[in-house]
């Protein structure tokens, strides 16, 4: 089910008595990072992550499969890496999706085709030149990504006003965007796993 943002006054507060916002990354694509390669090929790695699924076989750890139980709302991205991630915790329950929750661009810099690096460097680079030189390729800009940010923790306050913790299963760094936002907003990091595979962090108006 396809889910479309409502605004919501920044500087309004949460309700009394809402729920948390528990910002979950992805479980691991099921794409190799076994490789080296140039800017270019990194160009073409990143656009066949952004359409793959995780890798098969893997097992959510029992913590988040317990969080997204007693959850009043289950969201995710309209990637499928996000998507799947969220049906291996999710069971038969609804999972709502927003493709406001997607990943922000990565567009390698620049270097020469004789550069070969792996899709970490590569991926440490590009987020790099995005965030601090606008490098964006005629993708999502920064500016554009804090914009969509902004409004994606306005949707999630919405559900945690609710009165019940809101579980959301997105991506790593736009996460991380999300979380600056709520924070901005008055929320609280009350708990954090990083931003590996399946971790979580937990934000709270206190």
């Amino acid at each position: 089910m396809a889910g479309a943002l409502t605004a919501g006054d920044p500087d309004a507060p949460a309700s009394e008595g809402a729920g948390a916002i528990i910002l979950a990354r992805h479980g691991e694509p099921a794409l190799s990072r076994k490789v080296t390669l140039s800017a270019a090929g990194y160009r073409t790695f990143w656009a066949s992550y952004e359409v793959l699924g995780i890798l098969p076989g893997q097992t959510p750890p029992p913590a988040l499969r317990g969080l997204v139980e007693a959850a009043g709302a289950v969201v995710c991205s309209t990637r499928l890496r996000s998507i799947e991630s969220a049906a291996a915790l999710a069971g038969d329950r609804d999972v709502v999706q927003h493709a406001e929750l997607i990943e922000a661009p990565l567009p390698p810099p620049p270097l020469p085709g004789w550069i070969r690096l792996s899709p970490k460097i590569w991926g440490f680079l590009a987020r790099f030149w995005w965030w601090f030189f606008n490098h964006h390729e005629g993708q999502e800009t920064r500016g554009g990504a804090e914009a969509r940010a902004d409004a994606a923790a306005d949707l999630l306050i919405d559900y945690a006003a609710r009165g019940e913790d809101v579980v959301v299963l997105a991506h790593g760094f736009f996460n991380y965007m999300i979380g600056r936002a709520l924070k901005r907003r008055g929320w609280q990091l009350t708990a954090s796993e990083g931003y590996k595979y399946w971790s979580t962090r937990r934000f709270e108006r206190l």
